[in-house]
């Protein structure tokens, strides 16, 4: 390879994006031509959630530096982006990386691409160009105008960056690195898994329930018309704790009632691969979790996504959309259980090849020569 050795931090907030960056922060560490550190902080470090940083700990990942941004309280967004631009900032000025490379929607993700444009150093985002409810599209789109670089999921992605004054030569169809951990002959046996956390039932569906923070006001009755249709069907589940989004707590309050059900495990959080392993052979999976439009369609799980947070994100003829109520929410999970598993689905977001794809593009040496400047680029429109 023609560059030198490059410096890259990865930064990471919670579960979700940990499983996006994993193969890549892989496949970076293994190359010599890059000196690859792991910035940890959010969700990953706060007990109510498993403590989720000691998984990328025990994925034996080199130069990790932990940084806890939340305090105590996980209702208030905006101080937590303040805290982690102060503690990011601080890091970055000692290892001066020359690539920062975020993800997604979260909190931190904007931190991390404030930091690195107003400190001039490269930043690129996984994941820019889609759309999803709640504070998290905006959050997503107002990354992609502060990164200098953009590896995308799909052409639409593409498309809808360049919309946003994005140019061409700047952006990546990666598609999407989570991919490349789901092959089913990496993953753990679902017996495995299932010996690990204790699940004593065969038959199940997954239930993910986020918080949508600009419907904050309808939070508390949403929760529990989850809760109520969970009870309702009569199924087995596998619940997993909400983000530490806006509205968390309220759906972590309505979940008391379901403890001490034999027939449902709640958990505050899993185990990438394993949570992989039990989707795969679900029933279905309900709630609002991206999960369920991502992961899900790949392994043609069926999925009833609820509400606004995922709307317009993907379409799959395994994807059940409905209301918040409960009425909906089970004539959902009804036809979710009709639905025959296809061979010929196809995902929207990659062929589970993108860490490979990842690193040709990082060793081309004019990706490091793109402009710290952003330029933006106006469409033209043609005239009738």
């Amino acid at each position: 390879m023609s560059i030198s050795r490059k410096k890259i931090v990865f930064l990471t907030g919670t579960r979700a994006d940990f499983g996006k960056l994993k193969s890549l922060i892989t496949i970076t560490q293994e190359s010599k031509d890059y000196d690859v550190h792991i910035f940890v902080t959010g969700m990953h470090l706060n007990p109510l959630y498993g403590l989720t940083g000691g998984e990328v700990i025990k994925c034996g990942f080199k130069n990790i530096y932990k940084f806890v941004n939340h305090n105590n309280s996980i209702e208030y967004m905006d101080r937590t982006l303040a805290r982690t631009i102060n503690g990011f900032s601080k890091y970055i000025e000692s290892l001066k990386p020359d690539l920062i490379i975020v993800h997604g929607d979260r909190v931190e993700t904007m931190a991390g691409a404030i930091v690195g444009s107003f400190n001039n150093i490269l930043v690129a985002h996984i994941e820019g160009g889609e759309v999803s409810g709640t504070i998290d599209g905006l959050i997503r789109h107002a990354v992609s105008k502060i990164s200098h670089l953009h590896f995308v999921s799909n052409e639409e992605a593409k498309k809808r960056l360049i919309q946003l004054g994005e140019l061409d030569d700047t952006i990546y169809i990666l598609g999407s690195p989570d991919l490349d951990l789901m092959n089913p002959k990496t993953l753990p046996s679902l017996d495995i898994v299932s010996k690990h956390y204790e699940i004593n039932f065969l038959n199940y569906a997954i239930a993910i329930f986020h918080p949508v923070t600009t419907e904050n006001p309808n939070i508390n009755v949403n929760a529990k018309y989850f809760v109520d249709a969970l009870l309702n069907t009569g199924d087995n589940f596998i619940v997993i704790y909400p983000n530490n989004d806006l509205g968390s707590s309220e759906i972590i309050n309505e979940y008391k009632r379901l403890q001490n059900n034999e027939k449902i495990r709640i958990y505050p959080s899993l185990r990438f691969e394993y949570f992989l392993s039990l989707l795969r052979n679900a029933k279905y999976i309900v709630g609002n979790s991206s999960a369920g439009i991502r992961e899900a369609s790949f392994y043609g799980t069926p999925t009833i996504d609820i509400g606004s947070r995922q709307k317009n994100r993907a379409k799959s003829p395994s994807i059940f959309h409905c209301n918040d109520d409960a009425n909906s929410i089970i004539d959902a999970i009804f036809k979710a259980k009709k639905f025959i598993v296809s061979d010929k689905l196809k995902s929207e977001f990659g062929n589970g090849k993108s860490a490979q794809m990842f690193l040709e593009i990082l060793n081309d040496k004019s990706l490091w020569l793109v402009q710290h400047q952003k330029n933006f680029q106006d469409i033209n429109y043609e005239k009738d």
